[in-house]
């Protein structure tokens, strides 16, 4: 308890020390906090729908590039929050940056050192205008809109491992926080006693930041297993991390998410499962498991290097990393979709778990499937889901890729239409697969590829009306080296007549890494 105690102070001096207004060159920002977004996924249930927009398929050709802006990191993570006139985002190892809607101009940047993992999130704390973000090891801040001053950092001591991935939602004054555990990664070190952590979800007051209840998604406390070496200890169970944002269910308090897989054996029915919870209270009201004895680390990348943090027998590490939507169907009831990496989308009753409907996608695997989310249109009836059956070297995923972008229907899972494109080159960075999450709106599904396209395409029939070639070196409004690079995460942004997303996610799957913001406007003779 000491040790964590001195982790959450440290973490308040790092931030307090390194936020502080560094450009005022376009002035304070005079528009409300009047969000198109309230999150992740656009709204409290994940739907990623953006119904505030002017894109369609007869606007969106005149749909041009209007500025770039170049980031610090080639790994971008941060998912923007967009006012009336201006667009915040976290710029890993620089900071929170304000800049100006219609020229990119810097209003500031409060410096911060570590690694933006998610959205930005809009809140009103004690009548201040306030962004809330996840630093991926430092926990959740909030700080004030205008000066930066911290509001307050909060973090989870039951795991001292804590990743903080997903992006949080807020919903009546309180924030639910997804947990990972960067245990996954730490096993790779073959003297590293694997593992005892888990993932869960945390609940905090907004105002205050204080904890109001956290839960585990293992019970049960890790115990000694085996040695490797003949002095490595392994523990179990572990691992079961939330990757996702959670989605909410106003009408009956129910916070809905997926976990991953076990880090080590002996294996939990609370991995590769999804979660309905009291979001209240934190209590389970049920959990329904998917893919049984999925064990699996970093160490297992490669099968070839037999190490021995790898859990034997080893797992297909299927996550549903995505997060979950709720959606409402045409005769007033309500469907859960899971989306997962083995590549099956599932439709549950949202008040037992049951399973409506199911459609497997491509081969799935390690970093196929689903990866970040999907988008789903009420109106249209349809769900967007992006497959990226992508194949990671040295792990062997069996089967015949599909990648693409497929929309079924919300009621039934029939397949409507499917669209995919052929490989950019023959290069492994070059390989055609859609990984970042979509969004949705009016008539258009918008998406970028690994191979750096983003792509406009018609929810109709699927067919492509609008693409754009980021693989190329930008001129930066801030004069810094901008290059484009894969598109991956949290994918795009749209409202008005703007679309924001950046290019670049050098972190899994040998992706090419870039730096670029692209900020992309209707021409101003559009009507």
């Amino acid at each position: 308890m000491l040790a964590n105690s001195w982790r959450w102070i440290l973490g308040i001096l790092l931030l307090v020390n390194g936020f502080g207004a560094s450009h005022a060159e376009c002035g304070r920002s005079t528009a409300p906090l009047d969000e198109y977004t309230s999150g992740w996924g656009i709204d409290e249930r994940n739907t990623r729908h953006q119904p505030r927009s002017r894109l369609n398929r007869a606007s969106i050709s005149d749909l041009t590039l209007r500025w770039v802006y170049a980031m610090a990191s080639d790994t971008p993570r941060s998912y923007p929050l967009v006012t009336a006139d201006t667009i915040y985002l976290g710029d890993g190892g620089r900071g929170l940056i304000a800049l100006e809607r219609s020229t990119g101009c810097e209003r500031w940047v409060f410096k911060h050192e570590g690694e933006f993992s998610t959205a930005i999130l809009p809140a009103r704390i004690k009548a201040q205008d306030a962004l809330v973000f996840s630093d991926r090891l430092r926990g959740v801040y909030a700080v004030n809109r205008d000066t930066g001053a911290l509001i307050w950092h909060a973090t989870v001591d039951e795991d001292p491992l804590a990743w903080y991935s997903g992006s949080p939602i807020i919903v009546n004054d309180r924030i639910y926080v997804p947990i990972s555990s960067y245990e996954v990664a730490l096993a790779l070190n073959p003297l590293y006693g694997c593992c005892t952590t888990s993932g869960g979800i945390g609940a905090f007051d907004l105002i205050t930041g204080e904890k109001l209840w956290y839960l585990p998604t293992i019970s049960e406390p890790p115990e000694k297993t085996y040695t490797h070496w003949g002095f490595v200890q392994h523990y179990g169970p572990s691992g079961a991390a939330v990757w996702g944002a959670p989605a909410y269910d106003q009408a009956s308090d129910t916070l809905f998410f997926g976990t991953g897989q076990n880090y080590s054996h002996p294996t939990t029915d609370t991995s590769d499962a999804i979660f309905a919870v009291n979001a209240t209270s934190g209590a389970v009201k049920w959990v329904r498991q998917f893919t049984e004895n999925d064990a699996y680390t970093a160490a297992c990348n490669n099968l070839a290097w037999q190490h021995p943090n790898c859990p034997k027998p080893t797992g297909p590490d299927v996550d549903f990393g995505a997060a979950t939507v709720l959606v409402h169907t045409s005769d007033g009831s309500s469907l859960l979709i899971a989306s997962q990496k083995s590549g099956d989308i599932y439709a549950l009753r949202p008040e037992s778990g049951e399973t409506v409907w199911r459609r497997k996608l491509g081969r799935g695997g390690i970093i196929g499937g689903v990866h970040w989310g999907i988008s789903a249109d009420e109106a249209a009836g349809l769900l967007y889901i992006p497959i990226s059956d992508k194949e990671l070297v040295g792990f062997p995923a069996p089967g015949t890729p599909a990648p693409g972008l497929y929309a079924l229907d919300i009621e039934t899972g029939e397949q409507r239409w499917h669209y995919a494109a052929e490989s950019r080159c023959a290069e492994y960075e070059c390989v055609f697969g859609l990984s970042a999450a979509p969004i949705a709106t009016n008539d258009l599904v918008l998406v970028g590829s690994i191979d750096g396209y983003l792509r406009a395409v018609g929810t109709e029939d699927g067919s492509l009306q609008w693409q754009f070639d980021a693989w190329q070196k930008f001129a930066a409004v801030n004069q810094e080296p901008a290059q484009g690079g894969a598109f991956d995460t949290h994918g795009p942004i749209v409202f008005d007549d703007m679309l924001v997303i950046s290019s670049g996610y050098s972190y899994v799957g040998q992706q090419r890494g870039g730096n670029a913001l692209l900020v992309f406007q209707l021409d101003e003779n559009d009507d």
